[in-house]
């Protein structure tokens, strides 16, 4: 394959910092472009010392620029596309979600076309398969399986939206008269070293003694680790330039599983921290269907007080649901058209992961001991 060039979008977030760590080792990339709206000045230096010869360029940029995208764009064999929102919580405006995550991705596609991109890889979200009810049971389901969310929620809604813009996509002309193809990887909930939802449950549980907050006892879903989420999209990057594999992943969505044990939310979390003395917490819990409609009530006093407060719920019916229902994939379809098998296994996760939260409990090592005296 001739020298090539990979546009990450999303650079400096939690999966697209661990895809531009895999890329450096890939053969015969000469340049990585490193796009998103801001980046920490930690996150810059680590991409200026990645230890590699391939180009590495640091784009700061909004994903609503048109211009600017074309121009990020201009020379790019493949699009790496991360940038995204992620709230299931509603505390962000929902009109903000979807102009980052379904505006965003139609500009970027339009950029592709225009600046003669040939390869497209969106990161999903498994989010836009459901779970549609808490009694939902799918175990080991499948991308053959028709799942689709019926969720007008901000966050499952906008990445379904943008991935039938994707896939739709595929077989486009481009402005040098080639074609695009696209592809979409469907992640399961990601864990791994840096997630922002596992450090926000961490220095919560340190400010409440070590006790863990609860965000799902009773759903059954399959985590998955970072760099395994990370490997599929540099084999999507692969089978998409590889002439022999390509036309069996284009146009496809792919569901990205690993090993990890199928567990709830509370139990993975604790899995991963218990090493360092936190404890899941054993007070008593409403029932999920009285959880689902207690939600129903309290987004119907938010939209009563909408035109003169915005209150926002504590928890809502899709969150509620996330967290009662049984969810789990399969990757066995990207077993087949993409090679993958995951790079880490669960011990090997389970334990980086670990080491990575005993680091968060030595920086907030005062707050704990201020709270346990």
């Amino acid at each position: 394959m001739p020298g090539w060039s990979c546009l990450v979008t999303g650079a400096g977030g939690f999966l697209g910092q661990r895809i531009v760590q895999l890329l450096v080792q890939e053969k015969d990339l000469e340049e990585i472009r490193v796009l998103d709206k801001f980046f920490r000045p930690e996150t810059r230096e680590q991409f200026f010392n990645l230890g590699t010869n391939i180009k590495v360029t640091v784009l700061e940029g909004d994903i609503l620029d048109t211009q600017y995208l074309r121009r990020a764009c201009q020379g790019i064999s493949v699009v790496i596309h991360t940038a995204a929102i992620i709230d299931v919580t509603g505390v962000i405006p929902r009109q903000t979600i979807l102009d980052v995550n379904l505006k965003g991705t139609q500009n970027l596609l339009e950029a592709c076309i225009q600046a003669s991109v040939p390869a497209f890889i969106f990161s999903s979200s498994v989010d836009v398969a459901g779970p549609n009810s808490y009694k939902e049971i799918v175990l080991n389901g499948h991308e053959e399986e028709c799942h689709e969310s019926t969720w007008s929620d901000p966050y499952p809604y906008s990445k379904k939206m943008a991935e039938k813009a994707v896939l739709a996509a595929n077989g486009s002309m481009i402005k040098n008269g080639g074609t695009l193809q696209t592809c979409a990887l469907r992640p399961m909930c990601i864990y791994g070293e840096r997630s922002p939802l596992i450090s926000n449950i961490i220095i919560m549980a340190l400010k409440h003694k070590g006790i863990l907050r609860s965000f799902g006892k009773f759903n059954t879903a399959n985590p998955v680790y970072v760099g395994n989420v990370a490997w599929a999209h540099i084999l999507a990057a692969r089978g998409l330039r590889d002439p022999n594999k390509s036309p069996n992943i284009q146009g496809e969505f792919y569901y990205i599983s690993d090993d990890t044990p199928h567990q709830s939310f509370d139990d993975i979390s604790y899995t991963l921290s218990k090493e360092w003395g936190f404890c899941l917490d054993s007070s008593w819990s409403l029932p999920v269907p009285l959880l689902y409609w207690l939600a129903f009530l309290l987004e119907t006093v938010s939209f009563l007080l909408s035109p003169i407060y915005r209150f926002i719920p504590p928890f809502n019916r899709h969150l509620v649901t996330l967290s009662g229902s049984t969810f789990t994939f399969s990757y066995k379809k990207a077993q087949r058209d993409l090679g993958y098998e995951p790079l880490a296994s669960w011990e090997e996760a389970k334990q980086k992961t670990s080491e990575w939260i005993g680091t968060l409990v030595e920086q907030h090592r005062e707050t704990l001991d201020t709270k346990s005296q």
